[in-house]
């Protein structure tokens, strides 16, 4: 059981989530830095307008849906997403490896981190925008 620790900075939404999901099903401790730096790539007009919707669908104020308005949330979600089912067995226990943050913790400033790098997009929005937008 190794501990990976990402920094999520400038990297794309998908590729760090399906990472994270990836070695947590290898049993490896998973660590995402900078959350609020990640970066999903389209139309920031389409992409904000889309959480919007969703958040006003509506539900029940006790019952749920709730959508988050946190970034390093966000990223956990997206992680949860692209693990087998989440609430039971293994998906369960690959879930309960992963930890994000926003910004890097005092004790993670001085370890080597992995830094996820995708193709550089033209039109993208990262995760705070998005956050301060919704």
């Amino acid at each position: 059981m190794a501990k990976i620790i990402i920094d999520a900075s400038g990297g794309s939404f998908g590729r760090i989530c399906s990472y994270a999901a990836k070695q947590a099903l290898e049993d490896n401790e998973i660590i995402v830095l900078n959350s609020e730096k990640a970066v999903i790539s389209g139309n920031k007009k389409e992409i904000i307008s889309k959480h919007r919707e969703l958040k006003q669908k509506g539900g029940h104020s006790r019952k749920g849906p709730k959508y988050i308005k946190i970034a390093y949330k966000i990223l956990k979600r997206g992680i949860r997403g692209m693990l087998p089912d989440h609430r039971r067995g293994q998906g369960k226990k690959a879930f309960l490896k992963i930890k994000c943050h926003n910004g890097i913790p005092e004790e993670f400033k001085e370890m080597e981190m992995k830094k996820i790098q995708g193709p550089r997009h033209n039109k993208y929005i990262s995760l705070k925008e998005l956050v301060e937008k919704i």
